[in-house]
């Protein structure tokens, strides 16, 4: 116990005393330092750089001391489409209140407005990166924070544009409270651990709102994916929580609200599911807890494949959605419980807002849709009414197994 206190102490001096050497180095046009270069040449680790309002032409900015960058009323670092923004080369570096633009498309380097290289501490706050190829990139870095930044780009095709918030191989990292739009992703996590995506709004990107692969323990709170090309996409990854965040407006034919695709152990609860071409498609992953979550108005509330198992869907309410459920098996490896379903027609004679007979929400309808795409067009069409009312009375294609046996008569209602 003592050695540790000997150790906090020394901490603290060694703080205190690199704070009583800092001096404030200013950047303006109309001094002898009217670079972020030429101020980062006479600074040393522990200095504030403040960047005063104007209009500044440079790029390839290495960060390699331990410094804070400060901009008033956003100064412009026009990059000009020439090589690298800021790059961080050094921990404990700040960069705040900048607006960083013009990174041109390269296909040899991933051009960003800040990255940030095998550097731990540091933190993009309030920045506006606009126009850029890549806007913010970390890679080999941990405890990192990026925060109320906008970020802006305006990509025309995935080949040739980069991600608004892109990590790689990094721990521990805040993303918080963020807007990225016009990009691929607005969002890519790959080798990413004990990360926390809280309270972003990513939208109309090409591709994905959010996109991660082989990254475990995350967690996605409270975020806003809106009207991006394909939705959210969760790949090859385990122990992930995904809690109060909305899925907005994912049209198009290959459109979700989220794709998971082998992903196992993790836990997605009261989010919101709404006006998506198919809220939740599942591929091959298993042990997920999927409750408390609001279906409305989707195609799809939720596809399901044959190849999930030991997945539980508790306490949701779908309303409005043309299918609840979809499965391409006949086979149910799953577990259905509490759930509201608004085409439910069964019955309440105790009055404990329980069905007395079990539902099974999937459609043969949904089944020939699944096998001929074309068949959507007999949607709203007597033949199809007459169709699942026969697979009803003798289930021959659809998983009589895939029921829930205590469905709720009324919406759930969740503190």
């Amino acid at each position: 116990m003592q050695r540790h206190t000997k150790h906090i102490i020394i901490l603290c001096f060694l703080l205190l005393t690199l704070n009583a050497f800092s001096k404030d180095v200013i950047v303006s046009k109309d001094n002898e330092i009217n670079s972020v270069k030429k101020a980062l040449a006479v600074s040393e680790n522990g200095d504030r750089i403040i960047v005063r309002h104007g209009y500044y032409r440079e790029n390839d900015i290495v960060v390699d001391k331990s410094v804070e960058i400060y901009g008033e009323d956003f100064p412009v670092i026009d990059l000009e489409y020439n090589y690298q923004g800021f790059t961080v080369k050094a921990g404990n570096v700040s960069i705040f209140g900048l607006d960083i633009r013009n990174i041109a498309t390269n296909y040899m380097h991933d051009f960003s407005g800040i990255k940030i290289e095998n550097s731990n501490y540091c933190t993009v706050e309030n920045n506006r990166l606009y126009n850029n190829f890549f806007a913010v990139y970390l890679a080999g870095s941990d405890y990192c924070t990026v925060k109320n930044n906008i970020i802006t780009g305006f990509a025309k095709t995935e080949s040739s544009s980069g991600n608004g918030i892109h990590l790689w191989k990094c721990k521990n990292i805040l993303i918080e409270n963020n807007e990225t739009s016009g990009h691929r992703d607005g969002i890519y996590f790959e080798f990413v651990m004990n990360t926390k995506i809280i309270n972003n709004f990513s939208h109309n990107n090409l591709r994905y709102g959010l996109h991660f692969m082989f990254s475990d323990s995350n967690s996605y709170l409270k975020n806003l994916f809106r009207d991006n090309g394909a939705g959210v996409a969760v790949m090859y990854t385990k122990n992930i929580e995904m809690s109060e965040n909305r899925f907005e407006d994912n049209w198009g034919p290959s459109s979700y609200g989220i794709l998971l695709k082998e992903i196992s152990n993790s836990v997605i609860r009261r989010n919101l599911f709404v006006r998506n071409t198919t809220g939740i498609f599942m591929e091959g992953s298993d042990k997920l807890m999927i409750k408390e979550n609001e279906f409305r108005e989707n195609g799809f509330a939720v596809k399901i494949l044959g190849n999930c198992i030991n997945d539980t869907l508790l306490n949701n309410n779908f309303t409005a959605n043309t299918f609840d459920i979809s499965s391409n098996s006949s086979r149910n490896d799953n577990y259905y419980s509490g759930n509201y379903w608004d085409k439910y027609s069964g019955y309440d004679l105790n009055n404990d807002n329980t069905g007395d007979i079990p539902y099974r929400p999937v459609s043969l309808y949904s089944i020939m849709i699944e096998k001929v795409p074309e068949s959507i067009i007999m949607l709203k069409s007597l033949i199809t009414e007459i169709l699942d009312l026969t697979e009803k009375a003798m289930p021959v294609f659809i998983p009589e197994s895939l029921s829930d046996e205590s469905p709720r008569m009324k919406m759930n209602e969740y503190d």
